[in-house]
C-alpha cells in the first residue's frame, strides 16, 4: 500500500536546517519494510500575505508497505518525529494519507489551490476529514501545506525530488543512461527539444533533484556543446558552466 506522510512549517528563519532535512529524516527512520520511493516537495503560494518562513514550501515522503495496519505506526513515528526535531516559533502540520484513502481529489484540488491562492486552517482540515491531519505548536499553520504537499503529490504535476535513491551520491557528472538507469528521464529544453542518447553527459552542478511531472521523474538539461548537457539551476544563480551564454541557455539560435 502506497503512503503519503507529508510535514509543513517545523523550522524558523534562523535554525540552521528547513522542513526538508526532517521529511528525510523520518524516510530514514522508517523499518525495513518500508520502502521508501522519495521524499518531494511542493512550492506554495509565495506572497507577503502568506505566513512563511522563507519559501513555503512543503514536504511529503511517499513510501510503500504490504500492511495496511502500518498507517497508525506511520503516524504515530511522524508525531514523535515532529515533537523531537521542530523548533519553538514554527507551526508545524502533518498529513498521513494512502493513495487509496477516500477524498483525494478534495486534497488534490486544495493542493491546486494553495499554489495560487491564500488558503484556510478549515479548508485544509475539510480537505483531509477522511485522513490524519493534525498540528503539533504555534498556529498549526502547518496543516495547510502537509495536505497540500499530499494532494499534489498524489497528482503527480509538481514538485522536485529532494532525496530519492542515491541522487545525492551521485558524481556531479553523470551520463543520460545513469540517469535512465535510475528511471529519471533527461528532458531537452532547446528549442529542438532532441532526444538525448544514453552516453551524452550531464553536469548536475552538484545538485541533482528531479522533477515529479506526469507522474515520472525528469531533468530539465540544457546543451553546452557535443554531446554535453547542463541541469537548470534551481536556485537563481548563474550557471554553473561559466561559458554558458544566455542565448546557449535559452535555446535561441
Amino acid at each position: 500500500m502506497k503512503f503519503y506522510v507529508a510535514f509543513d512549517d517545523t523550522d524558523t528563519l534562523d535554525c540552521g536546517r528547513g522542513t526538508g532535512k526532517l521529511a528525510r529524516w523520518y524516510a530514514e527512520s522508517l523499518p525495513g519494510h518500508c520502502k521508501v520511493w522519495g521524499v518531494v516537495r511542493q512550492q506554495l503560494l509565495h506572497h507577503p500575505s502568506v505566513p512563511m518562513t522563507s519559501h513555503n514550501s512543503s514536504l511529503c515522503v511517499v513510501l510503500e508497505t504490504p500492511f495496511a495496519s502500518d498507517r497508525g505506526m506511520l503516524t504515530q513515528k511522524a508525531i514523535a518525529h515532529i515533537q523531537a526535531n521542530f523548533f519553538e516559533g514554527s507551526d508545524p502540520g502533518l498529513c498521513v494519507a494512502s493513495a487509496d484513502d477516500p477524498g483525494m481529489d478534495q486534497m488534490i484540488e486544495f493542493g491546486i489551490k494553495c499554489t495560487h491562492t491564500k488558503v484556510s486552517q478549515a479548508e485544509a482540515f475539510e480537505a483531509a476529514k477522511h485522513v490524519h491531519l493534525s498540528g503539533h505548536g504555534g498556529t498549526n499553520d502547518g496543516v495547510i501545506g502537509a495536505v497540500a504537499a499530499v494532494g499534489l503529490t498524489h497528482l503527480g504535476e509538481s514538485g522536485r525530488l529532494v532525496s530519492y535513491r542515491d541522487i545525492r551520491d551521485l558524481p556531479q557528472i553523470v551520463t543520460a543512461g545513469e540517469l535512465r538507469q535510475r528511471a529519471i528521464t533527461p528532458i531537452s529544453v532547446n528549442r529542438h527539444a532532441e532526444y538525448i542518447p544514453d552516453n551524452h553527459t550531464i553536469d548536475t552542478c552538484g545538485s541533482l533533484r528531479p522533477h515529479l511531472s506526469g507522474k515520472r521523474l525528469i531533468i530539465p538539461v540544457l546543451s553546452t556543446g557535443a554531446d554535453s548537457w547542463e541541469i537548470i539551476r534551481i536556485k537563481k544563480t548563474e550557471s554553473c558552466n561559466p561559458g554558458l551564454n544566455q542565448n546557449e541557455m535559452l535555446g535561441n539560435d
